[in-house]
């Protein structure tokens, strides 16, 4: 009996703090927004309910579907080319012998610093005339491929994707990284004898033995991607003509600028269910590979 207190006196102190914690700063925030969602309310006179009005808003509001356009392509570039990259460079990095350490700082320096300082460095290297990109290539006799990357619609959005990627890629790599060095040596010694060596004994062995820590870091990145939203309010404010908009920065500006409270509301539960649909899609399938690698 005394076991069983002691062990009942531990988890209260250390796990009701936590929930209430939780339940304070996530669960009451996301039911109030969910609350207001079904309002109209400009921040200032009392909220009427207006019913479903802010999703069907949203549904017919083509500004609305280009932010969650661009919020896909961040998806997109999560899946397709951030951890594809992610695990080809700390398959790399893993295999160095000498400064190591040198290497990892330099891919993870970027992830401390802020989201504010990332987006003034690069939305200076992609300035027009003075940006490092442009002079660069007018050095090397690029001028034709010189352009004014933030102003333009199509390529902003790629620009953006670039900084967003350089944020964070090196933490990934540090999260593989540590699950790499975590794998016995006994295994890849083994394969190693039975000619697993090189790029096949990433193939057969490295990526099959940390694919857990790949699915996390698939699911941290992709989740990252939908929460950008400072670094596009300072590089381009969602322009030129909206193309960089995503939903985060739309529903920004219905409240701060348009004093929509109910509508920003809406959007944010739409971003919630949709990172929620996205997360779930993940762990399905991050599951059914570790099945298949059992």
């Amino acid at each position: 009996m005394t076991k069983i207190y002691r062990n009942f006196t531990a988890y209260f102190i250390f796990v009701v703090p936590a929930l209430l914690l939780y339940l304070t700063f996530y669960l009451t925030p996301l039911f109030n927004s969910l609350h207001y969602s079904f309002t109209s309310w400009n921040g200032i006179n009392d909220p009427v309910y207006v019913g479903f009005d802010n999703f069907t808003k949203a549904l017919s509001d083509d500004k609305f579907w280009v932010a969650f356009k661009n919020n896909i392509y961040f998806v997109a570039f999560s899946i397709f080319i951030q951890v594809p990259l992610i695990i080809f460079v700390a398959i790399m990095v893993s295999g160095v012998k000498r400064f190591l350490g040198f290497y990892k700082l330099t891919v993870f320096m970027p992830s401390i610093l802020s989201t504010a300082s990332v987006a003034i460095i690069w939305k200076f290297i992609f300035a027009p005339e003075a940006g490092l990109l442009n002079q660069v290539l007018r050095a090397a006799g690029l001028d034709s491929w010189t352009h004014i990357w933030l102003g333009d619609q199509t390529l902003a959005i790629f620009a953006v994707l670039v900084t967003n990627g350089w944020q964070w890629t090196g933490f990934y790599i540090v999260l593989v990284l540590a699950a790499i060095f975590a794998i016995p040596k006994e295994i890849l010694e083994a394969g190693e004898i039975d000619g697993a060596v090189g790029w096949k004994k990433a193939r057969l062995l490295t990526i099959p033995l940390i694919r857990p820590v790949i699915g996390v870091t698939l699911l941290l990145s992709v989740t990252g991607a939908m929460k950008a939203l400072d670094i596009v309010l300072i590089m381009t404010k969602g322009g030129p003509f909206g193309s960089t908009e995503l939903m985060a920065t739309y529903m920004y500006k219905q409240a701060y600028s348009l004093s929509d409270f109910g509508y920003a509301n809406a959007i944010a539960i739409v971003i919630t269910l949709f990172t929620a649909l996205i997360s779930l899609i993940l762990h399905f399938f991050n599951g059914r590979t570790k099945e298949e690698s059992y």
